[in-house]
């Protein structure tokens, strides 16, 4: 009888950026495995390498092309922390509070694109969401190399979840959150929407919103007026405003009260 095979090795994920790697350090330090860094950013690296040093793990220096390569990009900023592998966790029941510590929560339904994922991580933690929601859809991407990357450091900030099935969910977290869908049209604007607790701001695949299912799940829709010379936003650059408007107090006598 053969030998079993060896155990795999873990999956490593490769964190680029100042403040990928800042923020990375500050929030899992015992997650990173090895840092490499260019000669520019000793004065950044230092304290890192020293914590590293002291807790027996690697760290080097080099040249530009050798991060481009352990990065596998050359937008690597100088420092690429390489890290046990993170993912989306599996929705706990009953959900944890942090679903509801902010203002808006932002669900993603099917967006493939990781760059999309990481720049909407950013303006969630921006304007102070504590979670991402992500859907069960087999195109929504996951936590990656590139998401990391676009987030600059967003991604260490907040609580990823990844729901079993999603309108399923968003029906039985109606009791404690106003369910709303962004919609390229027919929605109320974003300031209409009432305030009185946490909304669940569901953002759809890039070229086709959110699935019909999920769409019947939720109880509002919300649409961004634009100018009418393009037909609408790039989903990331959508939830930045949506946040914005979301977040900011809500009017005197208006829909929020």
């Amino acid at each position: 009888m053969s030998d079993p095979p060896p155990p795999r090795r873990p999956e490593l994920q490769r964190i680029c950026g100042l403040n990928a790697v800042r923020a990375l350090f500050l929030r899992r330090p015992e997650a990173v495995v090895r840092l490499h860094y260019t000669a520019d950013r000793r004065p950044v690296a230092g304290p890192l390498c020293r914590y590293l040093a002291r807790h027996r793990k690697a760290y080097r220096e080099g040249p530009e092309e050798e991060l481009a390569r352990i990065a596998g990009t050359p937008h690597h900023g100088g420092l690429v922390a390489l890290a046990e592998e993170r993912k989306a966790q599996p929705l706990p029941s009953p959900p944890p509070p942090v679903l509801f510590a902010a203002p808006v929560l932002p669900v993603l339904d099917g967006i493939g694109n990781p760059h999309n994922l990481g720049a909407i991580a950013r303006s969630a933690a921006f304007f102070g969401a504590k979670a991402l929601l992500l859907s069960d859809d087999p195109r929504q991407a996951d936590l990656s190399d590139a998401a990391y990357r676009t987030a600059e450091g967003a991604l260490e900030h907040l609580a990823v979840f990844r729901a079993e099935h999603l309108p399923t969910l968003l029906r039985r977290l109606s009791g404690q959150l106003l369910v709303t869908a962004a919609v390229a049209s027919g929605g109320a604007p974003p300031e209409a929407l009432p305030r009185r607790k946490p909304i669940a701001l569901v953002l759809g695949n890039e070229e086709r919103g959110p699935s019909p299912e999920v769409l019947a799940a939720c109880e509002a829709r919300v649409t961004l007026a634009g100018s009418g010379l393009v037909e609408s936003l790039n989903v990331a650059a959508a939830t930045a405003v949506l946040l914005h408007a979301l977040t900011r107090p809500a009017s005197p006598g208006g829909e929020g009260g």
